[in-house]
């Protein structure tokens, strides 16, 4: 396994549950990219990070992937790490394969994308409602506006999907199985972490 892995995909594929399976299996620092995304949007509106910002999804997530890429680079380039045993796992959004291959060193960092391509916006939402709990922000969000973002995130799924096919990365579909592709997903690092 490398120093690094970023579990990037859609809200409910299950980035945050299957980064702290990991963190817990493998020692590695579990990250959560919202609540830094978050931070940036409130404490530097001058870094132009706007999760709600009322453009086109997928330009929206382009624009924070393209600002979110290299700081990830610099939080693994710090040195922070080098001298444990362990690294971050770091659970994100808004990361495009494209930026990834631009801006992270795969011989330091893999990563997995965990989406839901496969299934309607209605689907989707069922998915959300079998997932959603009072720690999710979706938990106190309308119903309607639920099911929009639901419609969104079948999109943009379909873009993350896409672009990992071109740029050769793996991603997993979660919508229809999630505990077994989950499961799936730690036993397959379970074998390749016995190599080494």
């Amino acid at each position: 396994m490398t120093k690094h892995m970023i579990i990037a995909g859609v809200p409910r594929a299950g980035k945050s549950t299957v980064s702290q399976m990991i963190a817990k299996r493998y020692n590695y620092q579990h990250i959560s990219m919202d609540s830094i995304i978050a931070g940036f949007e409130k404490a530097f509106p001058q870094v132009g990070i706007d999760t709600d910002a009322d453009t086109d999804v997928k330009e929206n997530v382009q624009s924070i992937s393209s600002k979110i890429a290299p700081f990830l680079r610099a939080m693994m380039d710090s040195g922070e790490y080098d001298e444990c045993d362990y690294g971050m796992v770091i659970d994100v959004f808004q990361l495009l394969p494209e930026d990834y291959r631009k801006y992270i060193d795969p011989a330091v960092c893999d990563i997995y994308y965990f989406i839901t391509s496969d299934v309607t916006a209605e689907e989707r939402f069922e998915v959300l409602k079998q997932y959603d709990t009072p720690k999710d922000y979706t938990f106190y969000k309308p119903e309607e506006e639920n099911r929009r973002n639901c419609a969104e995130i079948v999109e943009i799924s379909k873009f993350y999907k896409e672009q990992c096919e071109k740029y050769q990365l793996p991603y997993y579909e979660t919508a229809r199985s999630r505990e077994k592709v989950l499961g799936e997903f730690i036993r397959h690092l379970e074998d390749e972490n016995k190599e080494f």
